[in-house]
């Protein structure tokens, strides 16, 4: 009888260890868990943000695990068909308005003025459409024509003359004496610089060139991370410091990498400012010469690119002016141009600054920032 007495204690022990057993594992497990590193590895995927890891551990990747597939731009023509698209429906009030204008049976002074007030309500400024319109109203007159496809085609004229395909639109991308080019990009909060330089970048590794971003927006607390987001979206690094750190210094340890690792393109993205603050100013032509010191005595900064929302309309030209001021720009960045029906802002900047609409972004998608052309822009105002 003793004996089956200790068989059932001895029964009853062992089931209240195996229970205690199973209650406490799991906080065993939570404890080692929340003393492990947090670490963030490869780059982020499509549906995670900056600083976030990729879904699943980095112990579940099996041995010899491929990296991450880099975005590709889409082919330039496919880009450039469906920017023209989206362009011409933007401008579709222009477009029309001017080509029933034109149609009308008696082109009067009234008519004229008309087309006068269309055109400057578009943000083409006073002088280009007053070239535009006289030169109009004199071949009109001389050709005597009223056939609405043959106006159709002498506007399109004037309107290419007026946004001047003779400028130079290239970007100064290719390697020079063995270093390599470095652009700055600059404009006022909300223009979407660092977007900008996301894209630009993104197309420049589909062309095969090595590229190096510099993170010397150190103000705006996301913005390096943003910036290294896109980096790692397209397989860049990208050159930072801690926030609140001096933008010169990031600016010439981007330079002077890039000239280390013989790269192609080096790209910095600096904060946006108000074009009012004199210091903040002063402050971003400190970073322009800071920049440049790497590449020697006899180099400069070879682009410059100002990125304007198209639809601040003549704000976006008082911003413009300030900015050549003060860093000497050499080309532009027309963003947002879908969000207005204002597509003469490209002649008006241009006649401001003496500089070319380089490149013109129509939404917030990877591709839509294609390279300016005069002739597929007023095709999509006129034809639209």
């Amino acid at each position: 009888m003793e004996s089956v007495i200790y068989a059932g204690i001895g029964v009853l022990v062992l089931l209240v260890l195996i229970v205690g057993a199973f209650l406490l594992a799991p906080s065993r497990r939570r404890r080692r868990d929340s003393s492990a590193p947090a670490t963030v590895t490869g780059a982020p995927g499509p549906d995670t943000g900056p600083g976030e890891a990729a879904p699943g551990d980095a112990d579940d990747e099996p041995a010899g695990a491929s990296a991450p597939v880099l975005e590709t731009p889409t082919e330039p023509t496919s880009r450039l068909a469906r920017l023209r698209d989206r362009l011409s429906k933007s401008n579709t009030t222009l477009g029309r308005g001017l080509l029933t204008l034109l149609s009308r049976e008696t082109l009067d002074e009234q008519t004229w003025e008309e087309i006068e007030d269309l055109l400057i309500m578009a943000d083409i400024g006073v002088d280009p459409t007053t070239e535009i319109v006289d030169a109009l109203r004199e071949r009109v007159r001389v050709l005597g024509t009223r056939d609405p496809q043959a106006l159709t085609e002498l506007l399109r004229e004037e309107m290419v003359r007026a946004v001047d395909p003779t400028m130079d639109r290239t970007l100064a991308v290719d390697p020079i004496d063995g270093s390599p080019r470095v652009v700055l990009v600059v404009g006022v909060n909300g223009s979407g610089k660092t977007t900008t330089v996301g894209k630009i970048a993104r197309v420049l590794v589909a062309q095969d060139r090595s590229v190096l971003l510099g993170a010397a927006d150190t103000f705006r607390a996301a913005a390096a991370e943003q910036l290294s987001t896109w980096g790692s979206r397209v397989g860049v690094e990208t050159v930072r410091k801690e926030e609140g750190a001096d933008p010169a210094s990031v600016a010439f340890s981007a330079v002077e990498r890039g000239i280390a690792e013989d790269l192609d393109v080096v790209m910095i993205d600096t904060a946006g400012r108000l074009q009012n603050k004199k210091g903040l100013m002063d402050e971003l032509g400190k970073v322009k010469r800071v920049a440049a010191r790497p590449l020697g005595d006899d180099r400069e900064i070879d682009e410059v690119l100002l990125v304007l929302d198209a639809t601040t309309g003549q704000n976006g030209l008082q911003q413009a002016k300030v900015f050549s001021e003060a860093v000497n720009i050499t080309g532009i960045v027309l963003t947002k141009l879908d969000g207005t029906a204002k597509g003469g802002i490209v002649v008006a900047v241009q006649r401001t600054l003496g500089v070319p609409v380089k490149l013109i972004g129509l939404g917030e998608g990877a591709d839509d920032l294609a390279p300016f052309d005069a002739h597929e822009f007023v095709d999509a105002i006129v034809d639209g």
